[in-house]
This record gives C-alpha cells, sequence and structure tokens, in this order.
C-alpha cells in the first residue's frame, strides 16, 4: 500500500469539502493527497451528454481549480490529479487499493434526517479493504480545511465479540496523529431474560458494564502502551449499540466504525450498526474494513 490519501471528486460541494477534509489528513501523515475524478460513459445514456471534449475540459477545470485550493491552503503538500473511467465505485475502490486512505463526501438532509449514503459511496464502502472516510458538508456549505472541528475526541465503536485490532489501530494512529483524546465504545442491551424482574436491571447492568469496561481495557491496553501519548478512556453504554454510538459521537472530530469483509456476493456487506452511523452521525465516518 502506497503513502498517499485519495479523494474522490464529482463536482459537488461535498466532494469539495471531502477534499479540504483529505488535504488536512495528507498534510498531517506527510503524504501526497490524490485528487481523482470517475467518468462513466454508457453506450445508451437515457439522457443526452455532454461530448468528450466538453467533458474532458470540465474535469480537468474541477481538478486543477481544487488543486490550486488546497495548495493555497498547504503550499508544501505534494497535491497529484488524475481521470479514470468506468464504473465510478470499481474506479474508486481500485484507487483506494493504492492508498493508506481513500475520502468521499456524503450530502446531508438535516439533523433530524440523518445523511445521504449514495449508490457510489456505498458501493463503494462495502467493497473497499482500505479505510475510507464520509465527510459530511456542514450546513450545505462547502467547508475550507480549517473549518472542521479540531478540539473534539476521536469515537471508535468496538463489538468484543469481534477482532478489533485494525479499528483499535486505525484509531490510536489517528488519535496520535491529531493530538486529540479517544473513546473506545462498546454499547449493549440488557438480555431478554433480564425483563421480567425490572427491579433487578440496575444492579445486573452495573455489574454487567463493569465486567465489560474490564474486558474493553484489557483489550485496548497493548495499543495504549504503543501509544502513551493519547488520552484513551472506555465507555461501555446500555442501549441500541447503533443508536448509543451515533450519540457518542456528537462533537466527534471522527467516528471510527468497522466493516466484516464478506468474500460472497450475497447478504448485507455493511453491517446494521455501521450502517446507522454512516446515515446519522454529523462527524466525518471512518470505515475500517476487517476480516
Amino acid at each position: 500500500m502506497a503513502n498517499l490519501v485519495t479523494v474522490g471528486l464529482d463536482g459537488s460541494r461535498e466532494s469539495v469539502t471531502a477534499a479540504f477534509w483529505a488535504a488536512r489528513e495528507a498534510s498531517l501523515r506527510s503524504v501526497p493527497l490524490d485528487l481523482v475524478h470517475v467518468e462513466e460513459w454508457l453506450d445508451r445514456p437515457p439522457l443526452p451528454v455532454a461530448s468528450a471534449e466538453v467533458q474532458r475540459r470540465w474535469t480537468e477545470g474541477l481538478l486543477r481549480e481544487a488543486s490550486e485550493e488546497v495548495q493555497r491552503l498547504y503550499p508544501d503538500l505534494e497535491v497529484t490529479s488524475r481521470r479514470m473511467h468506468g464504473i465510478p465505485s470499481t474506479a474508486l475502490i481500485q484507487a483506494a487499493a493504492s492508498s493508506d486512505l481513500l475520502v468521499l463526501g456524503s450530502r446531508g438532509l438535516g439533523t433530524m434526517a440523518g445523511f445521504i449514503l449514495g449508490s457510489v459511496a456505498s458501493d463503494t464502502v462495502a467493497g473497499a479493504v482500505h479505510p475510507v472516510v464520509l465527510v459530511r458538508s456542514p450546513h450545505g456549505t462547502v467547508a475550507p480545511a480549517e473549518g472542521f472541528s479540531t478540539k473534539g475526541a476521536i469515537v471508535v465503536g468496538v463489538d468484543l465479540g469481534r477482532p478489533c485490532d485494525g479499528l483499535l489501530a486505525f484509531a490510536f494512529e489517528e488519535a496520535s496523529r491529531h493530538g486529540c483524546p479517544l473513546h473506545v465504545v462498546h454499547a449493549w442491551t440488557a438480555p431478554p431474560v433480564l425483563s421480567y424482574a425490572p427491579s433487578l436491571d440496575p444492579g445486573v447492568q452495573v455489574e454487567m458494564s463493569h465486567a465489560l469496561a474490564t474486558d474493553l481495557g484489557a483489550m485496548m491496553g497493548p495499543w495504549s502502551e504503543k501509544f502513551p501519548e493519547v488520552k484513551a478512556d472506555v465507555q461501555v453504554r446500555v442501549g441500541q449499540p447503533a443508536m448509543q454510538l451515533v450519540e457518542a459521537a456528537q462533537g466527534a472530530a471522527l467516528v471510527v466504525v468497522g466493516r466484516r469483509i464478506r468474500r460472497s456476493a450475497f447478504g448485507a456487506h455493511m453491517g446494521s450498526i455501521t450502517h446507522a452511523v454512516l446515515h446519522h452521525a454529523a462527524a466525518p465516518v471512518a470505515v475500517v474494513a476487517h476480516e
């Protein structure tokens, strides 16, 4: 894998916002930034499309303007750009294969409605084996790099029943790189068998939460030793995991969730928790694929 951050540009303000976020990330990592636009040509398009020459000029203008603005903000950053052809999600996955990180934009519907995860972003997240970050466009406007929160913590959601080394490695590295706290979150719901005696639930919940916090602390112990500069804490929450993680992510600089790699063409390629966070967390969301 190359030392490179790649961002997909489609001309929308969300993708431009994603480019600014990616530029700051590339600068922090001291690696080049690669701006990518994918052109999809259909044999029989449903509507008239611009000629190849018009499309080429538009794409080159888009990449040039984005590159110039990024380099204005980060003069020392190496910026490259390229045009790719084919199905956008497939081309972006190919681009991600040669990068440390792929960054895409995501359109908001409002605080209550959440965010739109378009088919390109959804297919890309579901198919990429390297980390993908979805960046929101605050208030529907283009946000420059300095407009992103730098004071919030990084929040990572973990499942004690699954391998989490990849998630924790990514989260600790990002927290160290950004110099911000890290919240390691695990949410659980009480087994239905306990519902027959609600009076016992508070005590049982405290006992089980304490045991889970102990297990969570042991899981993150090696990473705390590797990154002693990161101020990390454990949060065990009682409630529906997706809702609890979205709530924990309020005000975060970045939310990190996992996606299990599925080799089969059938079945969901994103779990319900990751899906919910992608649609409802206001912070940028990093999806880390794992076996």
